[in-house]
């Protein structure tokens, strides 16, 4: 049985408390150092599935800057943020644009949907 111990900083609350998370077999067994119930979830989902958000911008043609500021409006799986922030490189879109607008649905095929986090007037 291979035991594994982790030191990390919870990030769900202002507090950011210093967990320590031990891991049997690749799941998590026990987790110390937490003041609030969302430690344990918080540990337990870094160690198993770690999910960051993207923010990134786009192209934008006709818009008063040259670039769109987007994020992702959710989590997406760690190891394919990259991969997603390569994909938004080729993205071209037209002004105008308002916040929320989806610029990419369900990019990369992982159920993600990527929006505009401005608005973008058309250049006059």
């Amino acid at each position: 049985m291979a035991v594994e111990t982790r030191v990390m900083n919870c990030i769900m609350c202002p507090m950011g408390c210093e967990l320590t998370v031990t891991i049997e077999d690749g799941k998590v067994t026990n987790v110390t150092g937490n003041t609030c119930p969302r430690g344990p979830k918080y540990a337990n989902d870094e160690v198993t599935a770690p999910k960051r958000m993207l923010t990134s911008t786009v192209a934008i043609e006709g818009g008063v800057l040259p670039l769109l500021p987007v994020v992702s409006a959710t989590v997406l799986p760690k190891e394919r943020v990259m991969d997603c922030a390569r994909f938004l490189r080729s993205v071209k879109i037209n002004a105008p644009v308002k916040a929320g607008d989806v610029v990419v649905e369900n990019i990369l095929g992982l159920g993600v949907n990527i929006v505009a986090s401005r608005n973008m007037e058309l250049h006059q």
